[in-house]
């Protein structure tokens, strides 16, 4: 899995250094102007790192539209335990069902990717909450807290008999350490990226809409006892200011960049 999307991943690299050289010459060695939205940010972001030059010579303008630069806390650990669901009531049983995009998702290296970054300086750490039945204390519920550093021991616990049944065959799906491997040496990348001085930036981004940044799970008197039983709960998440996927946090403050672009250029909108 993880050597198939890294070889689609440098077709695409290829791709793009070939869009960018073919519209250089047709515009008669006119530099051009790139827009990405959401997590095509973070691919320009890894393309600049790793051809820096190339960026410089032909880019003049990036225009980024709600990218999740250092992840989206909330939505992207909540996904990878319970998956996602974009309507509910009455018109849900006519889109794919939250259990099927959960599996869906854990084989996602996007959604890894996503997942918070634990080098920034949030603000306030994103946190995943759990309320654990104690056997050991009389099954007194006790509140227990995983910040971003430390979620993977619960991604791994939590979906190591996760599985699915397709045409007669059980197919294990836990967490993909693979994967989670691959979208760390990324975000080392995304890192190690800087905007040449002769490209100008602007960072459009979205505000005003609850959202997801902290997720709980379990309650104390319904508590959570073996940490499976997460992929079957449902969350309840503490929000923030964003686009309702991606915190003002995430996608306004370009750490990566910020040594380098005015921050007047900074655009946000209702």
């Amino acid at each position: 899995m993880v050597m198939i999307f890294a070889k689609v991943t440098d077709k695409v690299m290829v791709g793009l250094r070939a869009k960018l050289e073919t519209a250089y010459k047709a515009s008669g060695g006119k530099k051009v102007n790139i827009i990405s939205h959401s997590m095509g940010g973070l691919l320009v972001s890894c393309f600049m790192s790793m051809n820096r030059d190339i960026f410089a010579k032909y880019v003049n303008k990036w225009i980024c539209i709600a990218c999740p630069f250092q992840g989206a806390p909330g939505c992207i650990n909540d996904s990878l335990l319970t998956g996602l669901q974009f309507v509910y009531g009455f018109e849900s049983f006519f889109f794919v069902s939250r259990w099927v995009m959960h599996q869906l998702l854990v084989e996602c290296p996007s959604i890894y990717e996503m997942l918070p970054n634990p080098h920034f300086k949030w603000k306030k750490a994103p946190v995943v909450q759990v309320w654990r039945k104690k056997p050991e204390k009389d099954g007194i519920a006790e509140l227990v807290l995983y910040e971003a550093t430390d979620c993977l021991s619960l991604f791994q616990e939590a979906l190591r008999n996760n599985e699915l049944k397709y045409n007669g065959k059980t197919i294990a799906l836990p967490f993909n350490m693979s994967v989670f491997k691959w979208a760390t040496e990324t975000r080392r990348i995304l890192e190690d990226a800087e905007l040449p001085d002769t490209v100008s930036f602007y960072n459009i981004y979205g505000t005003s809409y609850d959202t997801p940044y902290d997720v709980c799970y379990g309650s104390e008197s319904s508590p959570i006892g073996d940490l499976s039983e997460v992929c079957h709960t449902m969350p309840v998440y503490t929000y923030v200011d964003g686009d309702g996927t991606v915190p003002i946090e995430s996608t306004m403050v370009v750490a990566l960049f910020c040594h380098i672009i005015d921050f007047s250029c900074l655009v946000s909108f209702l």
